[in-house]
């Protein structure tokens, strides 16, 4: 018998895209009765939790749903007997990712908060404090489903699966949800009508079939995507075609992140003109927030704001709310989600996290199988990611600073041993403060 009345808990409560969350969450309470919701925050997130907190409330008390929402700052007083827990942190905040951003292109690397060096650095950042929120559900809410969209997700999903006493925990991503709509747009049609089989890693996920109204139309949509393949992208990533002969030959739907591994010259010029004038992805996010921040805090907003979807992980919390009500549901509906691959692809191992189009039950997602291995004209590089992926965990949960080099050396986005050597070391000195149990390692080898 399905529970009546849930307990929802957000970390990172304080996340300017929670009102998206609380908007999901309205949208399908009669299928999805959350009766208390519980945001949770650190203390230097605490006046945007407040903020954030209150439009909640408002936005709650204008739709006339019955939902409790609490804030705090005590993450074990809300994990309490929770069903589900959904994490969107940012340890170190936008500060952190200015660094992330701004190094790698100072050494004229490819300078991205979940891809490349950057991507390492948060993943080193996160991955403990994941796996810390994961062994507390462990022990204060042992059947509550854990659903992570913090990236880098295939990272810490990785991470989850490796080391975390906690074995119900799902990885989830916009980026696909992105391409059927962009898809859809390019098509004229509502996105409801549009389906894509998904497989490989996150952001670094390929489309296959493409289905309209239930028919596979691949080839005609992939023949109409070329035309405007600029189309399908992020707010985080500049629009860029692909190069038609490219694709033709693909014969796949690449996601916006692919952009950096093949297309990385003209990817990184582009980053580099910003980064001369000063102007890196992370400070236009801070100017969004600050936006947004200031709606927030006007008392007559009882929704959620339009300006919101110009932040590059638009759909993220209504992603969220979907999964969880298939699984509360037991809907048996497809989504693409990060979860074990389960012998799906021949390319993986039983144990290791892909991002693949997923059947939702109440006992988690069941992979889709609509093909048995990659083809080989992808599966080299999606290897090499996912051994990024291991190595980078392993690093961030071992405080081991030769798998964190090895990580950040054998990355395509480095691929060089002396420069990659030498930003890791520099990146690692700007993050000591979240890295104690890594730092002790490495002030040894650097003795």
């Amino acid at each position: 018998m399905k529970k009546i009345g849930l307990k929802l808990v957000i970390i990172g409560g304080g996340s300017s895209y929670t009102p998206e969350f609380i908007e999901g969450l309205i949208k399908r309470h009669k299928e999805l009765p959350v009766k208390e919701l519980w945001l949770v925050d650190i203390a230097d997130g605490q006046e945007k939790l407040n903020i954030v907190g209150n439009l909640s409330k408002r936005m709650v008390k204008e739709a006339g749903v019955p939902i409790n929402i609490n804030i705090t700052l005590d993450r074990q007083k809300a994990l309490k007997d929770a069903d589900f827990v959904a994490t969107q942190i940012r340890v170190g905040l936008l500060q952190a990712r200015a660094k992330d951003e701004a190094m790698p292109l100072s050494y004229e690397f490819i300078g991205q908060e979940t891809n490349g060096a950057g991507g390492l650095l948060k993943g080193l950042r996160t991955v403990p404090v994941i796996l810390n929120i994961a062994n507390e559900m462990s022990e204060l809410c042992p059947n509550a489903w854990l659903i992570n969209f913090t990236n880098p997700t295939g990272m810490l999903t990785e991470a989850l699966a490796r080391y975390s006493k906690h074995r119900k925990f799902i990885g989830l991503c916009n980026v696909p949800i992105g391409m059927e709509r962009g898809l859809a747009d390019i098509l004229q049609i509502d996105s409801s009508r549009i389906r894509i089989d998904f497989a490989g890693l996150n952001h670094m996920v390929y489309g296959f079939n493409i289905f309209v109204d239930g028919i596979d139309k691949t080839k005609e949509v992939i023949d109409q995507y070329i035309k405007k393949s600029d189309s399908i992208n992020m707010k985080n990533i500049t629009a860029m075609e692909w190069d038609a002969d490219f694709i033709k030959a693909l014969q796949l739907i690449p996601c916006p992140y692919h952009k950096y591994y093949y297309k990385t010259r003209d990817m990184l010029n582009d980053e580099l003109e910003n980064y001369k004038l000063g102007k890196t992805r992370a400070e236009k996010v801070m100017e969004t927030e600050k936006e947004l921040f200031n709606l927030y805090k006007d008392e007559s907003l009882k929704e959620k704001p339009k300006q919101l979807e110009t932040r590059g992980g638009a759909y993220y919390s209504d992603a969220a709310c979907n999964l969880i009500s298939s699984i509360y549901n037991d809907k048996g509906d497809l989504q693409v989600v990060n979860t074990f691959n389960q012998g799906t692809l021949q390319d993986f191992s039983w144990d290791e996290i892909v991002e693949i189009t997923c059947k939702i039950t109440k006992d988690g997602p069941i992979p889709h199988k609509f093909i048995d291995k990659l083809p080989v004209y992808v599966s080299g590089l999606v290897k090499q990611i996912k051994q990024f992926e291991i190595l980078g965990a392993e690093a961030a949960v071992e405080g081991n600073y030769n798998k964190a080099l090895l990580a950040m050396i054998t990355n395509p986005l480095i691929s060089d041993d002396n420069k990659g050597h030498k930003l890791l070391d520099e990146m690692l000195r700007v993050n000591k403060r979240f890295l104690p149990k890594f730092f002790d390692e490495f002030d040894n080898i650097k003795k």
